[in-house]
């Protein structure tokens, strides 16, 4: 569902995405890790069309970012970094808008937001404007409108950044069930997280990718617990660069 071939992109004299080539099934959730300013964000973006690639290109859903940008954006949902939305709007108010934009109308509307306000257990501040929400609050927001179209494709960069303990738990459930039937890659500095939800993982640093595996095969090759696994092949990438 998601083809990656060879992802450039620079800003100015730092290189954000070096090169980066992978794949990614129905059916998989991939992890995308790596240290602050790995190029993580910037490859999401890209595979969201809100950036182009200086080379190189990807699929999504068979469309090709570069040349059908618009069928990428409704194959796929995004949950961005920091999600945009408009704070005077209510949650009501916004995901209605979001209706608007992906022609969502009628009774299929009313069962969208049926389905998705519960579902990510936004209910309670539904007529809440979206300035007064706390950060956990507006990234549950954010997940919604992602989900609201029922994409094949997501993509989520941080999806329980600000959440509780007890609204991470529910997120990561939410993923693990929607995994059965999507192809989802999510990018998070939790690494109980990526054990969590995550069937494959990629190590991102300085715009390259170091490691392609399972979570459980990175445990058993370095023979200690992910986290150790992550600070050491991002230290070696760090002093080979050095």
């Amino acid at each position: 569902m998601i083809e990656v071939k060879e992802l450039r992109r620079s800003f100015g004299p730092v290189v954000a995405v070096d090169g980066i080539s992978f794949n990614v099934e129905e059916g998989e959730v991939l992890g995308l890790l790596g240290p602050n300013g790995a190029g993580k964000t910037t490859a999401m973006r890209i595979l969201a069309c809100f950036l182009t690639p200086d080379s190189g290109t990807a699929t999504i859903c068979g469309h090709d970012i570069l040349k059908n940008p618009i069928d990428v954006r409704r194959s796929l949902g995004y949950l961005a970094e920091n999600v945009p939305a408009y704070n005077e709007m209510t949650v009501g108010g916004f995901l209605n808008f979001i209706c608007d934009v992906r022609e969502i109308r009628g009774r299929n509307r009313k069962e969208t937001l049926d389905r998705i306000v519960p579902m990510c257990s936004i209910d309670s501040v539904y007529h809440q404007t979206i300035e007064t929400l706390s950060k956990g609050y507006k990234r549950r927001v954010g997940l919604a409108q992602a989900l609201m179209h029922d994409p094949d494709v997501l993509i989520l960069d941080e999806p329980t950044d600000g959440l509780d303990p007890n609204q991470k738990h529910e997120v990561r459930k939410l993923i693990q069930k929607m995994a059965k039937s999507k192809c989802i890659v999510i990018s998070t500095h939790i690494l109980e997280e990526v054990e969590a939800v995550c069937s494959r993982t990629i190590i991102i640093a300085k715009g390259r990718i170091l490691v392609d595996s399972t979570p459980n095969d990175l445990k058993e090759k370095y023979k200690c617990s992910l986290d150790s696994v992550f600070r050491k092949i991002t230290r070696t990438e760090s002093a080979s660069v050095a």
